[in-house]
């Protein structure tokens, strides 16, 4: 990462915001002010050209898939394809990220004009691409993907913002083998009305792979999923 270096005097507070966002100074914040920049608020440059985070959405688009893609490959060095390709998807979908952009207050700082922004959600995530476009040009590979690691795969990983493991075992198990399903099975029920506590089996095809145990049916399917993921990635 970056060393930090000298903040000028002058407009100070724009390069201390992004620095709490980014962890470092940015050198050259037109990019980000560029990344935070909705199409519906585009800007005209000195050429005479609107300037809006479009392009910069592209870019980082590609950079988030080409770093994820990275990191899976190098840490899980046993899986197949089908597994690397579901596990990048899940974790660069626009839920994700429209979710991560939220957490780390881009919603806050972005500007726009289109009206109604609850309902436009994914703009946030859209400005989240945007920006990690913003910091590789503006700090290179390295830092984009210590970004990435810190405030994506960091986030995912702990569950703190989002993780659906019934549809990832979904997408595991119909990557390895399309004809396979998999089916939960309500085992006991069992305290009164108020604090129930259900056990869920998972069964993929007619073998059962886990348990799980929730206050809901709901909760115990995730938590049987959950174990079967990590049974079927320690295979």
């Amino acid at each position: 990462m970056r060393k930090v270096r000298a903040i000028p005097r002058k407009g100070k507070e724009p390069y201390f915001s992004f620095y709490k966002m980014l962890g470092f100074y940015p050198d050259r914040i037109e990019l980000y002010h560029e990344a935070l920049t909705h199409r519906s608020s585009s800007i005209r440059s000195k050429s005479g050209k609107w300037v809006n985070n479009e392009r910069l959405e592209f870019l980082g688009d590609a950079i988030l898939d080409a770093i994820v893609a990275d990191i899976l490959y190098k840490k899980f060095e046993n899986k197949k394809e089908g597994f690397l390709t579901s596990t990048r998807s899940r974790i660069v979908q626009r839920e994700t990220l429209n979710k991560i952009a939220i957490e780390i207050g881009i919603d806050k700082i972005i500007t726009s004009s289109t009206r109604n922004l609850a309902h436009n959600t994914n703009i946030y995530g859209d400005a989240l691409e945007a920006l990690i476009g913003a910091i590789y040009l503006d700090g290179g590979f390295t830092n984009a993907k210590e970004f990435i690691k810190n405030n994506i795969l960091n986030k995912v990983e702990n569950k703190e913002l989002f993780y659906d493991s019934k549809t990832i075992l979904q997408e595991i198990v119909y990557n390895e083998n399309s004809k396979q399903k998999i089916r939960y099975k309500l085992i006991s029920e069992e305290g009164p009305d108020h604090n129930k506590s259900f056990t869920m089996a998972l069964l993929i095809g007619n073998k059962q792979v886990s348990l799980g145990v929730g206050k809901t049916k709901k909760a115990a399917e995730q938590e049987a999923a959950m174990q079967a993921i990590k049974r079927l990635q320690n295979k």
